[in-house]
């Protein structure tokens, strides 16, 4: 990888660790649906902005149906579900769950697309959920109000996991930038009636409004654009290994500005959850050589 693509390759982790810290700041304040409505409907006029900028529109305009209801799957449902999630776990917690999104997508393709699984990818599987349980066995062992958000979290992935399976079924046609906005338009139409009916009174802070547009412009929109210039550079396996790296920094962020702190146990069940997503989607494999990846949906 070039210098000038790792730089591209960390700052990517950097801004999609950082969603992790700025939902769980913001969504207190408005609500994991008003939150994502606006996540999503801002994301979607500077990505329509910059399309119209480069003359895509008409292309858009052909995929528009295909695209907005994966993005229903892809990013309405598990933004709200993560929002959920973090109006209780920490961001760095948040951000650990959501590296079990490849071994979601290996089962997944598995289930729906008959794709082969390998006993070292379905045994990465296993291991991926076995880190969960050690991530969040206190919370498993508390009652439903302490294990749902976790749930919730694990719910978002699963999304990100059909979402990412159905969009190389269904757009395997469409540009990845086409296909981002139009996900983006589908979610924010989708989320718009629950964010009117849930929408907060009172008027959330600016510091809250500030961390819902940070989401939506730099978290979305930017990110779309350096993934997808990260995989016309470096190939799509490398960006896809980027899952790996998003939970250090959403750790570090949490730890720096919100003073959060994990246990050991919870360090230790993210390591398994890595480890197991690794095999799960033949990043790794034990005694052979790795098989090209697929980029995973992008997240959060």
């Amino acid at each position: 990888m070039r210098s000038g693509d790792l730089v591209e390759y960390l700052l990517l982790a950097a801004i999609w660790g950082g969603s992790f810290l700025l939902t769980r700041v913001a969504v207190p304040e408005f609500g994991p649906f008003a939150l994502m409505f606006v996540r999503c409907g801002a994301a979607a006029v500077l990505m329509v902005g910059y399309l119209a900028v480069r003359g895509q529109l008409s292309a858009l305009r052909g995929n528009l149906w295909r695209s907005g209801l994966i993005g229903i799957v892809g990013s309405a449902m598990p933004f709200a579900l993560l929002g959920y999630g973090l109006v209780s776990l920490s961001a760095g917690l948040g951000s650990i769950l959501n590296a079990t999104t490849p071994m979601f997508t290996a089962l997944v393709g598995w289930l729906w697309m008959a794709e082969r699984l390998p006993a070292a990818r379905a045994a990465g599987i296993a291991i991926g959920f076995a880190g969960v349980v050690v991530l969040a066995w206190s919370r498993l062992t508390g009652g439903v109000g302490a294990w749902l958000p976790v749930a919730a979290c694990l719910m978002s992935t699963l999304c990100y996991g059909v979402a990412a399976n159905a969009t190389r079924r269904y757009l395997a046609d469409v540009p990845a930038l086409i296909g981002a906005t139009g996900s983006q338009i589908g979610a924010a139409l989708a989320l718009a009636p629950f964010a009117a009916f849930s929408w907060p009174t009172p008027m959330p802070s600016a510091l809250a409004w500030g961390n819902a547009i940070t989401l939506a412009a730099v978290c979305t929109a930017v990110a779309y654009l350096l993934y997808f210039r990260l995989i016309k550079h470096a190939g799509a396996q490398r960006a896809a290994t980027v899952t790996y790296v998003i939970p250090l920094f959403g750790v570090l962020w949490g730890a720096w500005l919100l003073g959060e702190r994990l246990e050991p146990r919870q360090l230790l069940g993210g390591a398994i959850i890595i480890v197991g997503s690794a095999l799960a989607i033949g990043l790794l494999r034990l005694g052979r050589r790795p098989v090209p990846l697929r980029p995973p949906a992008p997240d959060p």
